[in-house]
């Protein structure tokens, strides 16, 4: 009990900024290439409010944790309107790889922290004394680091509807676009469910062996310890 309250504060504080940021990047990147869509529906707001799904925001990431499953999950999808884009496909890509940027860019923030910790301060010392200190350094920055390398390898699956799967849109003729759209736009919800039934089923978890080898490794080259 005593380290499972920390591990819940730490996990929210985590994983909310991420989702957040993620479907802000999405919303901001169409914004800036023409596209308002996202800016009316109050989608590049850092409101968690604005952003949550009840099942991939609150449901889905507490049955990972309670499955010993990497921590992950989804925020309501940004709506854009790629008709907008001087370009459909290349803008299409930019949209669809600024989330996985976003949290790149935020779990490299947590690795530098980190290391200028690690240089500057005495560490060793800090981490017996403070217990707060401790669960900062050694819990919060790996998790916060790892939940957002979570998401942005596991979005750049190219499997529609995943962020990835903006790439093939990228190189798929503009006629066929608008089906594409419609899929991507239901697709969601049905595949976050196979993604999680899937270990069950075939007794193998591929997406935590891809996550463990991908986003694992990488925490782990970005941090002054093995933080997975």
């Amino acid at each position: 009990m005593t380290t499972q309250l920390p591990y819940l504060i730490c996990s929210i504080l985590s994983f909310v900024p991420a989702i957040v940021l993620h479907e802000m990047a999405h919303g901001f990147a169409a914004w800036k290439l023409g596209d308002p869509t996202a800016k009316r529906a109050g989608r590049l707001s850092f409101n968690p409010l604005a952003h949550v799904d009840p099942f991939g925001t609150v449901i889905m990431p507490f049955l990972l944790m309670a499955m010993n499953m990497p921590v992950f999950g989804y925020a309501k999808p940004v709506p854009y309107n790629p008709a907008y884009f001087k370009d459909p496909r290349k803008g299409d890509l930019i949209v669809g790889l600024a989330g996985p940027a976003a949290n790149l860019l935020l779990a490299v923030l947590a690795g530098v922290v980190a290391w200028v910790l690690y240089g500057f301060a005495p560490v060793a010392q800090w981490v017996v004394q403070s217990q707060a200190f401790f669960y900062f350094y050694l819990m919060f920055l790996p998790m916060f680091a790892l939940i957002n390398l979570y998401l942005m390898f596991f979005n750049l699956l190219p499997i529609p509807p995943l962020d990835g799967s903006s790439i093939f849109a990228f190189f798929m003729p503009v006629k066929w676009l608008p089906k594409y759209y419609k899929v991507q736009q239901y697709a969601f919800p049905i595949f976050m469910i196979v993604a999680i039934m899937l270990p069950y089923i075939i007794h193998v978890n591929v997406f935590g062996i891809y996550l463990d080898v991908t986003a694992g490794n990488l925490g782990n080259l970005l941090f002054p310890f093995t933080i997975s």
